[in-house]
């Protein structure tokens, strides 16, 4: 029997978006977005605001980070992992290999609400799938190219299950995030 390696590695992060992810965003607000459930959370914050070693970002909104990352991490609220998405999972694979607009942390406007970070997922999403879909057995199996560094030699196929992965952990992450906001303590 032969498989259709694009559609399963296709499938496997759509299924998760369509009945998982994507779900679990639903309502959204901008309190749950900028939420900060312990001290000293990396976000993303008004210019000026960021209290994180460095900020980035070239709009109203900037992305907390450090370099190195201090080690253990900072715990990030969802906007910090929906711009981390928007950015460094989506948005800079949609660049550099299917066509969309350059993105970098530096440059990135990044939203400022729950609701605008949705729609710029949505798009992003779409992007992606429609690159995946596209790529077929031979787009799978030919190298990545140098927007990939070190992995410029690997499979297409390897940095799509790399992204599933990223989407499969980051997604947890914030409805974990979004669990833990709808019970908390309230005084």
């Amino acid at each position: 029997m032969a498989l259709d390696w694009n559609k399963l590695l296709f499938d496997q992060l759509d299924w998760h978006w369509g009945h998982q992810l994507r779900l679990r965003l639903v309502g959204l607000t901008d309190d749950e977005y900028f939420w900060e459930p312990v001290p000293d959370c990396w976000s993303v914050r008004r210019r000026g605001t960021s209290t994180a070693p460095m900020a980035a970002g070239s709009g109203d909104f900037a992305i907390d980070y450090a370099y190195p990352e201090p080690q253990p991490a900072p715990v990030t609220t969802i906007a910090w992992r929906l711009g981390h998405i928007l950015v460094g999972v989506l948005g800079a694979r949609n660049a550099s290999h299917f066509g969309a607009a350059p993105v970098d942390y530096t440059t990135y406007d990044y939203p400022g609400t729950a609701s605008e970070a949705l729609d710029r997922l949505d798009a992003a999403y779409a992007e992606w799938t429609a690159g995946v879909r596209g790529l077929g057995e031979s787009g799978l199996a030919r190298p990545c190219g140098p927007a990939e560094g070190p992995y410029a030699e690997e499979p297409m196929a390897t940095l799509v299950l790399h992204i599933n992965r990223e989407m499969l952990h980051h997604g947890a992450e914030i409805a974990l995030l979004r669990d833990l906001y709808a019970h908390r303590p309230t005084a």
